[in-house]
């Protein structure tokens, strides 16, 4: 897949060094990854939950950051719309 948003990945980690290891690791293999459908998501991350318009949410580090994404299948790219804590995921409208 081609992400891109990758810059909110590093502003985020500027703020919360704490979890640039797991971002960095979900990038990678976000970038390396084959998904076609949202069970291939699914298939890897079993805890990946889905939203209208092909938004995943996924937990980063434990369950204590959100992951945002936008996922176009058939252009094989993936937006990253928005990270944060969990708490400010709570707070947010998605």
């Amino acid at each position: 897949m081609r992400v891109i948003g990758r810059d909110k990945l590093h502003k985020f980690s500027k703020k919360h060094n704490q979890v640039k290891p797991a971002l960095d690791a979900w990038f990678e293999e976000a970038n390396r990854a084959h998904w076609f459908t949202p069970q291939d998501i699914k298939n890897r991350y079993s805890s990946a939950d889905f939203l209208a318009d092909n938004r995943v949410i996924f937990n980063i580090k434990g369950n204590h950051y959100r992951l945002v994404v936008k996922v176009r299948y058939q252009n094989r790219i993936v937006v990253i719309e928005w990270v944060g804590t969990h708490a400010e995921y709570n707070k947010q409208r998605f």
